[in-house]
């Protein structure tokens, strides 16, 4: 056992306030939290490590990312710059289609080499646990490829949880997207049966898959007992929150044209918002999710890099939580705790997230000396010590 002491714990660990233990301690016994409180009330342990005043917060928790592809799409930001949006370029063949087609060229151990960088640098500013997503294959061997690539993070000292997100947009070689949904579903069963799949996500778009089409993924999914996750209400609002409300989906993510019926019905299934501050900006979107909807409804709000090669080419969570406050107006508790508690709610994991006995022994130790400070600045990186499951270091 491992008592970790004198430090200001930030344990978020109940439904408001940061839970702030000024001296705290923290007692790691089997990956576990065993006991955290006052250092003056610790139980005896094997080992001490003398925090010096130092922050304590939970690990972060990233919960969308795009993090396996080929090739790069800075060229689309300078096209924007001179006016294409979003949808232009993807409709001139750029967008997901570009990173598609270098991914599908690219080998899996390119992937795994690219990947591996992009991770390190998460994990640099203190992520503990990372979501994955598939989508830049939109074959069924190169959705393979992906997914296995983000199960081979794991052997960095970070959780991975690998979603399939096939149903991202139309590939060249379908003209159907009823038919392509067929096959997105068809090809599930084996990626599941390969242990390569936790949740299954869709893009609810104009310019993507209707909500029809998605629903029957959504069915397929369910049908493995497989969770659902949705990108929605990004460019439109196609109804994508009330789809996913009526599927129990773990999240909903961007929500930038989220209606208030389908703010009610987030709050009904109990499904996280996960903002995206990142593709916000990089987009130079100007409609921003109903922040002040979501919290009257006590709709949970995440956040998450959403690092991609297109839209939110960002590697830095601690740039989000500034990014929330500046951009979405979220105070700096809510900031924090959208990329540890609900970060982990949105990926239908309650072990991690907090500092309390029972959780994971995910936290970080920063040079700081409250919590609010990692969102009121930005451009540097304080922290310490990254703790994986008890164990200090690993980037």
């Amino acid at each position: 056992m491992t008592l970790w002491r004198g430090g200001r714990l930030a344990t978020l660990a109940g439904d408001g306030g940061w839970g702030l233990i000024d001296d705290g301690a923290l007692l790691v016994e089997g990956g576990r939290l065993r006991w955290v409180g006052p250092s003056a009330d610790a139980p005896p342990a094997d080992e001490v490590v003398e925090l010096r005043g130092a922050l304590v917060t939970p690990g972060l928790v990233d919960c969308h990312t795009h993090l396996v592809y080929g090739g790069s799409r800075a060229d689309e930001f300078e096209q924007r710059l001179h006016g294409a949006s979003y949808a232009d370029i993807a409709r001139a063949g750029g967008g997901i289609r570009s990173t598609v087609a270098a991914t599908r060229a690219a080998s899996e151990a390119q992937l795994l080499a690219a990947a591996t960088k992009r991770a390190r640098a998460l994990m640099a500013e203190g992520v503990t646990t990372l979501e994955v997503k598939s989508g830049y294959g939109l074959d069924a061997a190169t959705e393979a490829r992906m997914l296995r690539v983000a199960r081979g993070l794991q052997t960095l000292g970070v959780d991975v949880c690998t979603t399939y997100l096939a149903a991202h947009a139309l590939p060249p070689e379908f003209n159907d997207a009823d038919a392509y949904i067929d096959a997105v579903a068809a090809w599930l069963p084996g990626l599941h049966a390969q242990g390569l799949v936790d949740a299954v996500d869709a893009f609810c778009e104009h310019l993507a898959f209707s909500p029809a089409q998605v629903a029957r993924l959504f069915d397929a999914a369910q049908r493995l007992g497989l969770p659902v996750k949705l990108h929605a209400e990004q460019l439109s609002d196609q109804g994508g929150a009330q789809l996913a409300a009526r599927h129990r989906a773990l999240s909903c993510d961007h929500l930038e044209y989220l209606s208030p019926a389908g703010v009610q019905a987030l709050a009904a299934a109990g499904t996280v918002a996960v903002l995206l501050p990142g593709a916000f900006y990089a987009l130079r979107e100007t409609r921003l999710p109903p922040v002040q909807a979501l919290r009257e409804a006590g709709v949970p709000i995440a956040l998450a890099t959403d690092h991609n090669p297109g839209s939110s080419p960002t590697l830095s969570p601690l740039l989000m939580l500034n990014m929330a406050c500046v951009l979405f107006r979220l105070t700096p508790e809510e900031a924090l705790r959208g990329l540890t508690v609900n970060g982990a709610r949105a990926l239908g994991r309650a072990d991690r997230g907090r500092l309390a006995a029972g959780q994971r022994a995910d936290f970080c130790v920063w040079d700081l000396a409250h919590p609010r400070e990692l969102a009121a600045s930005f451009g540097h990186n304080p922290l310490i010590t990254r703790v994986f499951q008890g164990n200090p270091g690993g980037i």
